[in-house]
């Protein structure tokens, strides 16, 4: 048993301290104010924050991070893309996100790599899978390998999913940026349809992410009971579109919004690029509105995106949509945790919970880009960068 102190913590929610976390057998056993302690060794970590590991509730690991997806996907046997995920798992890890939701990968390839981490949480996040995303014929990331022409395609789609072992099913509502000949502002799928989807999973006890931009794409996903919906940025042809009604519809309805932020500098997505003043003031316009905002990154999908971005998404939800340092750690922390049904398992420091820890180095709470200094790692108790700071 030994206890980490540091003048701070962060417990999903609030900052505390100076706190004492207690771990033993790769589990957090007690969170409490530092005191003096005989039956504990007790590790001095100084000025530091600890907080729960990070949540990424949105990732494609098995992506290379390219300008051209669709070439990497065509040019990549199952084995490359498997060992590209073992790659990228390995770095989204030592940034501090120790729980990584994957909506899109072929084949079995996101399957197999979360099974291979339970065996070494040293190696990776946790990862919950959804295989390949659902998606119309030529639609949005159809080179995943799931698309579907009509409805009895989509739920038989989601039975073999379910099948396979997927921990949730992706479906692409509207087209997307980096499919050519996908335009993000139209509906791949009706409301009946994507309504079919949800009856499928949820019988089966599997909840659903629903890619969406455009509003009527939003507008289809919150009528058929999805469970997040993704990305929510109301893309017209050539802007961003202006909806506070569809806004408080999505406030009422308690929906998961899972924004995808969290961008390098160097050039993005044209689509993006264009957009970015509207998108931040959307954003905003959506944490005011009381939406149940989750922040996470699309890691993969371009060279603005890796996989340890998560931590400049906070950044720069911070700086500039001007969210509060807890808010926006709450967001991929404990709000994320309860978007993924999984709250009682990650995304806080609390009694019980599993060791999933990152520490960074200074008080969090007086500078936010804190978070971008990791100095320890925990996987389960496993010690994850090569030369903890103790």
């Amino acid at each position: 048993m030994r206890a980490l102190r540091a003048s701070q913590a962060f417990d999903g929610e609030r900052f505390i301290g100076p706190v004492d976390v207690v771990i033993e057998d790769g589990r957090v056993i007690e969170v409490s104010p530092a005191r003096e302690r005989a039956d504990v060794v007790i590790e001095h970590l100084g000025d530091v924050t600890v907080l729960p590991g990070l949540v990424d509730a949105h990732q494609h690991l098995s992506w290379d991070c390219s300008v051209d997806p669709l070439g990497w996907h065509r040019d990549s046997d199952d084995e490359a893309l498997l060992e590209k995920a073992r790659e990228n798992a390995r770095r989204a890890l030592r940034a501090g996100v120790t729980t990584v939701r994957d909506l899109g990968a072929r084949g079995r390839v996101s399957l197999d790599l979360r099974d291979e981490l339970v065996a070494d949480p040293g190696s990776g996040p946790r990862v919950l899978a959804a295989g390949p995303a659902l998606t119309t014929p030529g639609g949005h990331c159809y080179f995943l390998g799931a698309e579907c022409a009509d409805t009895a395609s989509l739920v038989g789609t989601v039975g073999r999913l379910v099948d396979a072992g997927a921990d949730v099913i992706k479906v692409m509502a509207t087209g997307g940026n980096v499919t050519p000949g996908s335009l993000p502002h139209e509906a791949q799928f009706g409301v009946a349809e994507l309504r079919a989807v949800v009856e499928a999973a949820h019988g089966a006890g599997v909840p659903v992410a629903a890619h969406a931009h455009g509003t009527d794409g939003v507008v289809h996903a919150l009528e058929a009971g999805v469970d997040t919906i993704e990305h929510c940025s109301f893309m017209t042809a050539d802007g961003i579109a202006h909806d506070p009604q569809l806004i408080q519809r999505l406030a009422t309805s308690g929906t998961f919004v899972v924004l995808t932020a969290g961008t390098l500098p160097g050039p993005m997505l044209p689509a993006i690029a264009a957009r970015l003043p509207a998108l931040v003031a959307h954003v905003q316009a959506l944490i005011e509105a009381g939406v149940r905002c989750v922040l996470a990154t699309d890691a993969g999908i371009g060279p603005p995106k890796p996989h340890d971005v998560l931590p400049v998404a906070v950044t720069q939800a911070v700086d500039q949509a001007g969210v509060p340092v807890a808010e926006a750690l709450a967001m991929c922390t404990s709000r994320a945790a309860a978007a993924l049904a999984i709250g009682d398992t990650a995304g806080s420091l609390a009694p019980g919970r599993p060791a999933d820890l990152l520490v960074v180095d200074g008080r969090l709470d007086l500078d936010p880009a804190a978070v971008l200094r990791p100095v320890r790692v925990m996987r389960l108790g496993v010690d994850v960068l090569d030369t903890p700071v103790i």
